[in-house]
């Protein structure tokens, strides 16, 4: 287990309150009641508006909001996720989007609320359990993606290229990662080259699969959120993003779930080897960035996952 306090997901939440008055007005009229509570809700990387609502008539919605400000790439997230999520099938395990709509240079999505918390931290194993056995049905469920969406490779281009940005910088990284890395890196660089090809495959993967974006119910179910980074990839792809941070947060180290889960079984080794490289190396190299904009734990959290997924990268090269 993880002994140390894994970094915070959050990011710079901004209450219903501050919202522009045009646009809580305007979120009133798609709901058809007046917001009477607003409770705001602090997991989760969003920098803007994320919020229980309790209208005045007794019923209830999930507002998620964000104007260009203070990071500029929000906006476009929301914009994707109302996509993906206006078009799901109603048996995947995600909140149902009410409606979505672009006003002022904010980005609106109301979902249906949901009475649940994410998986305890640090994991559980019955909460683990029960999360892997989502994974496995919604990887049959999804198969093939019922949504259209672009690849991996395309989605993820310029950012599955770490080592290879490390190994051009030419700088002296030895005080900022593992002498293993270090020593290794243009062999690093070399591995995550075919990472796009070794990720094919027909499966709609939500690709940012953490605690944070999970919600467990009181009738044992498992409800998946923010789906803004939806891909096409292998059936495997979402349960190994998950697992550096599973094992962050307390849980067991990724090779003794990802081995034996049923949709790695018949994964291939090297495909696998070739974008775990590829995602490590996204999560150092990320980490080392400065924070954007509204996102002041991003980077720690991404370190963290980067230094989980390097140890098993390690195992799983057998690299010296």
């Amino acid at each position: 287990m993880n002994q140390e306090s894994p970094p915070p997901a959050e990011g710079v939440r901004i209450p219903w309150s501050a919202m522009p008055e045009d646009l809580r007005l305007a979120i009133e009229r798609r709901l058809g009641d007046r917001v009477a509570e607003a409770v705001t809700q602090r997991g989760g990387f969003s920098p803007g508006v994320a919020a229980r609502l309790r209208l005045g008539r007794g019923g209830r919605a999930f507002v998620k909001a964000v104007g260009p400000e203070p990071n500029p790439h929000s906006p476009g997230f929301h914009r994707a996720e109302a996509r993906v999520a206006a078009a799901l099938p109603a048996g995947v395990p995600a909140p149902r989007l009410l409606a979505s709509f672009d006003q002022d240079g904010w980005v609106a999505l109301l979902f249906e609320d949901v009475e649940g918390r994410p998986p305890a931290q640090p994991w559980t194993p019955d909460e683990l359990a029960l999360v892997l056995d989502t994974l496995a049905d919604m990887a049959e469920a999804l198969t093939p993606a019922p949504v259209r969406v672009p690849a991996a490779a395309e989605k993820f281009d310029d950012e599955f290229r770490g080592w290879r940005c490390l190994a051009a910088g030419g700088e002296d990284l030895s005080a900022v990662l593992d002498p293993w890395a270090v020593r290794h890196l243009p062999r690093l660089a070399e591995l995550e080259e075919p990472w796009g090809r070794a990720a094919e495959g027909s499966c709609l993967a939500h690709a940012d699969m953490r605690a944070d974006n999970l919600l467990l119910t009181a009738d044992g179910r498992v409800l998946v959120v923010d789906w803004p980074h939806a891909c096409l990839a292998a059936p495997w792809f979402d349960l190994l993003g998950m697992l550096p941070s599973v094992t962050m947060q307390g849980g067991p180290p990724p090779a003794e779930i990802f081995d034996d889960h049923p949709v790695a079984r018949n994964a291939d080794p090297d495909a696998v080897t070739a974008v775990l490289a590829a995602l490590t190396g996204y999560f150092l190299q990320g980490g080392l960035l400065p924070p954007p904009p509204g996102l002041p734990t991003l980077r720690a959290f991404q370190l963290a996952q980067g230094r989980v997924a390097l140890a098993w990268l390690r195992q799983r090269t057998g690299w010296k």
